[in-house]
Order: C-alpha cells, then sequence, then structure tokens
C-alpha cells in the first residue's frame, strides 16, 4: 500500500500530470475537444481493460460518464478543482510516454491506474453527488417508457 501511495504521489508530481494539468483547462471550455478526449480515452480503454487497468474500470467508467454529461451540459454541478482534476488524469491516461511508457507491456499501465484510483479517492463526495444524479436520471427515463 505504502508503494502505490509513493508511486501516485510521484504520478501527480510530475512533469507529465503537470502538463496534462496546463491542458485540462482548453478541454473544460471546449465540449468538442472533451468529447474528442473522451472517445480517444474510451478506445485506449477498451484495448487495454485487463491487468492494472481491470482495477479501476469501474471508476474509469464513472470518470468518463461523468465528464459526458457535464461535455453535453447535462450535469454542471462538477467543482473547478474536481473537474480539471478528472480532465487532467484522462489527458494524462490517454499519453503514450507518460512517468511509464505505455510501451512497457507489463508495466505501462501502472501509473495509468495508480492515477484514476487516486483521482477518484480525491474526488469521491463530487463522484456520489453524480451517481445519485444520475441514479436519478436513470428512474426518470424508465418512468416515462
Amino acid at each position: 500500500m505504502k508503494e502505490k501511495k509513493g508511486l501516485e504521489k510521484k504520478i501527480v508530481g510530475s512533469r507529465f500530470f503537470n502538463r496534462a494539468k496546463e491542458q485540462a483547462a482548453e478541454f473544460a471550455k471546449d465540449p468538442e475537444k472533451l468529447n474528442s478526449l473522451l472517445k480517444k480515452a474510451d478506445e485506449k480503454a477498451r484495448l487495454r481493460k485487463r491487468g492494472a487497468l481491470d482495477e479501476v474500470w469501474v471508476s474509469l467508467m464513472t470518470l468518463f460518464r461523468m465528464l459526458r454529461a457535464y461535455g453535453s451540459g447535462a450535469y454542471r454541478r462538477i467543482p473547478v478543482k474536481t473537474l480539471i482534476a478528472m480532465i487532467s488524469s484522462i489527458i494524462y491516461f490517454v499519453m503514450p510516454f507518460d512517468f511509464i511508457p505505455d510501451i512497457l507491456l507489463m508495466f505501462g499501465f501502472m501509473d495509468d491506474a495508480a492515477l484514476i484510483a487516486w483521482t477518484v479517492k480525491s474526488i469521491k463526495k463530487d463522484i456520489d453527488q453524480f451517481a445519485v444524479w444520475e441514479a436519478d436520471q436513470t428512474q426518470k427515463r424508465d418512468v416515462s417508457v
């Protein structure tokens, strides 16, 4: 567990993650750009579902849904700090060359998974609020059918 926390700390402090944070605001302001990023991330995630990503799969899919809802304007109750953290993590995830390059077969997605886990843990309250909203939306659709 201590090793994982050390890895998370190194990733969050890395120049790769800092570069992703610098770009995140652009994506937050441009729904088209955000959707393009999410499409790339979704494709990469589905190709690499095994291994390290398997551990954070549900969380990653929740981040994708939350950002899609934000991008479409359906859900806007995301604090700026949370939004930047989410988008930064997805940008980092899409980067092929980051703290641990994806080309390293056994280890390439360990940093991505660690960062997703850290992000989800950091914004748990906001994710929980989204989950309540999302369940309400599903219930409303089910009632209207």
